[in-house]
């Protein structure tokens, strides 16, 4: 069974590795956010930082707007956190964004964990 853009977000998981692996944890999600923009600009991973987008209601264009972390290839939505723990709301919060844009697949990346960076895909 092939997973969803699986040759892709091989790419970004390397890149998100080896922004833990320099950074461990601790910090802001803004810092881990420059320097993921670093290092999958340096891995030719293309992507597109906190692009606003249109949302709507039952048709109607909504005056508040979405602005994912980031948007990969196009296709794929990332959502940063560095918390200790995902919470409930946190997935939810991916699930609404793949929604509210039609895309098919969104990785909510944690890299508040002492462990290891967690990686969660979701797929509509």
């Amino acid at each position: 069974m092939d997973l969803l853009y699986e040759k892709e977000t091989f790419a970004i998981r390397g890149a998100v590795f080896e922004v833990y692996r320099e950074m461990g944890c601790g910090f802001l999600e803004a810092v881990y956010q420059e320097c993921l923009e670093k290092e999958l600009k340096a891995q030719g991973v293309p992507f597109v930082s906190q692009p606003e987008l249109k949302l709507s209601y039952k048709g109607e264009c909504l005056l508040q707007i979405y602005k994912p972390d980031l948007i990969c290839y196009g296709q794929i939505i990332l959502e940063l956190k560095s918390v200790k723990e995902v919470a409930p709301e946190h997935k939810a919060q991916v699930i609404n964004y793949l929604k509210a844009t039609k895309f098919k697949l969104g990785l909510l990346i944690n890299f508040g964990s002492h462990s290891q960076t967690q990686i969660e895909r979701f797929v509509l």
